[in-house]
């Protein structure tokens, strides 16, 4: 299962970084490509996971997460 977060305040390869670092941190998650160019995260999950618990993951780096879908 896929989820791609559009994701604003990314800047460079640090941030992708950042972002991915965060997401995969969580247990549903089993990796994550992150694009500051696009401004996208396409999250692929073990489980099903609340929007919301991906959302804060990313927001708690201070980005802001415009959608998920």
């Amino acid at each position: 299962m896929k989820k791609t977060m559009k994701i604003e305040g990314m800047m460079c390869g640090h941030c992708e970084a950042r972002v991915k670092k965060a997401l995969e941190a969580l247990a549903e998650v089993e990796a994550a490509e992150v694009s500051h160019e696009a401004g996208t995260a396409v999250v692929t999950l073990k489980s099903q996971t609340a929007d919301e618990v991906l959302k804060k993951a990313v927001e708690d780096q201070d980005y802001k997460v415009l959608n998920i879908q």
